[in-house]
C-alpha cells in the first residue's frame, strides 16, 4: 500500500437552475483539467465544452492574476475547482446601455 495520501478537491458547475459540486479524489501533482475529467461532471452536463471551458477556483480565474492554467495547476487539498459557462453577451456593453437608457 502507497504512503501518498490522495488529495481531496471539489469540482463545480452551475446553471441557472441546477448546480453540483462534486468530491473528488486525486494523485498529488494532478492538474486541475485532469480533476474535472476525473469528476465525470461532463456526463452530467454534456453542454459542457471541457476543451474550451473556463476555470477558476473561488472566483479566482485559472490562467490569470498568477494562477497557472487548467492544464498546469497542479490542485491542492480543499481546492473546489470551477467550471465557468460562456457569457451569452459582453457585460461592458451591457452596462453601456444601461447607462445610455439612463441618460435618458
Amino acid at each position: 500500500m502507497s504512503d501518498i495520501e490522495p488529495v481531496s478537491v471539489e469540482v463545480a458547475y452551475a446553471l441557472p437552475h441546477k448546480q453540483r459540486i462534486i468530491e473528488v479524489l486525486v494523485a498529488p501533482g494532478t492538474t486541475a483539467y485532469v480533476a474535472v475529467e476525473k469528476s465525470g461532471i461532463v456526463k452530467e452536463f454534456p453542454d459542457v465544452d471541457l476543451e474550451n471551458a473556463k476555470m477558476g477556483l473561488f472566483g479566482q480565474a485559472l490562467g490569470t492574476k498568477g494562477l497557472k492554467p487548467p492544464r498546469e495547476y497542479e490542485v491542492q487539498s480543499g481546492d473546489r475547482i470551477e467550471i465557468y459557462r460562456p457569457l451569452i453577451c459582453d457585460p461592458k456593453e451591457v452596462r453601456r446601455k444601461r447607462a445610455e437608457k439612463n441618460k435618458g
